[in-house]
């Protein structure tokens, strides 16, 4: 059998007095202690003849004594009743009284937590929404890295190498020169720019450089190690924008470039987010395909950054220190342990 339900109109039925008139134990009290006194007033009076004396003496006198001897607590009698029935339907009301308000007390607060309960995941949503449309950018890259193999061989960014001209002003090339080496190379504003990964949907600009890079192996290479990093700890809800890292000059860098490690570097760590820090080193710790990705990621920025230093100008480091790929190698070197 279902159970019924409260209703709001829960609160008015307690005010359901449809037996208010009926006799109850003080009426009948006051019926029986009536008949006793006028039966006994009527024995008294009637068979006993108390005042058979002098019966014309103070006829009028005597018959408004007798009356009133009769009658007077017969009526006290009612207003006692009436006074306890009165007193009684008070309490009744007041205890009516109180459970209304326990009862509408008890429906209001359910109201509101049905109302909490209801509302709660719309605003997650619309939160989820929210940040999912700011970190559009750090997932549009999952159209074009599916087309790529996930573990190209590594080689060094290519660099503009001086062409051997023969007689006839034509490029010399060896037999079985790879497809690849046949591009221009990839220029270094590009790669900067991919590093970064495009800003918005309609950054056009962004995913230009994006294709461009990943044409280039080594590129292509550590943009999946990156977007891997990045997705990994999206799902921690750690993001590259949320982060504000402290800037190393690029004389720094140009030591890490040249092998130098431990704490002489220990700026190049510049991210001090607590949060971000401890959820990742507990990745690092218990999940061994985070843990994986991460080093991974690592050799290959380093790699990588060390053929870039090379030819690069400060203010290309700098530009390259501030993307969301080297913002990522901040955080998981300082988990991983490379800055100190």
């Amino acid at each position: 059998m279902p159970e019924r339900k409260e209703t709001p109109a829960t609160p008015l039925g307690i005010y359901d007095r449809s037996g208010k008139d009926r006799i109850t134990g003080i009426e009948l009290t006051a019926l029986i202690l009536s008949a006793l006194w006028l039966l006994g007033a009527a024995v008294f009076f009637v068979v006993l003849e108390p005042g058979s004396a002098t019966p014309d003496t103070g006829g009028a006198l005597r018959f408004i004594m007798v009356m009133l001897a009769v009658f007077m607590p017969v009526a006290m009698i009612w207003v006692a009743a009436t006074a306890a029935r009165a007193s009684k339907v008070m309490r009744e009301e007041s205890q009516r009284l109180q459970a209304a308000i326990d009862a509408i007390r008890k429906t209001y607060v359910a109201d509101n937590q049905n109302r909490n309960t209801t509302s709660e995941p719309s605003v997650a949503r619309k939160l989820d929404e929210i940040a999912a449309a700011q970190r559009k950018a750090e997932t549009a890259l999952a159209m074009f890295t599916s087309t790529h193999d996930a573990t190209p061989a590594l080689v060094p960014l290519r660099h503009q190498a001086e062409p051997t001209e023969d007689s006839d002003s034509q490029v010399a090339l060896p037999l079985g020169t790879p497809a690849e080496d046949l591009r221009p190379p990839l220029e270094r504003a590009d790669f900067i720019r991919a590093m970064n990964f495009p800003e918005t949907a309609e950054d056009r600009d962004g995913f230009a450089a994006l294709r461009k890079a990943l044409k280039d192996r080594q590129s292509a290479q550590l943009i999946q190690a990156a977007q891997d990093v990045l997705t990994l700890l999206s799902h921690d809800g750690i993001y590259m924008d949320d982060l504000r890292p402290d800037m190393a000059r690029p004389e720094l860098w140009r030591r890490f470039a040249a092998g130098e490690r431990g704490r002489a570097i220990a700026a190049l760590g510049g991210v001090r987010d607590r949060s971000s820090l401890a959820l990742s080193a507990a990745r690092m710790k218990q999940d061994p395909i985070f843990r994986d990705a991460a080093h991974h990621f690592l050799r290959l920025f380093d790699r990588m950054f060390a053929q870039f230093a090379e030819t690069a100008s400060d203010a290309e480091i700098s530009a390259l220190s501030d993307t969301r790929t080297a913002r990522a190698f901040m955080l998981l070197g300082r988990v991983a342990g490379t800055f100190d």
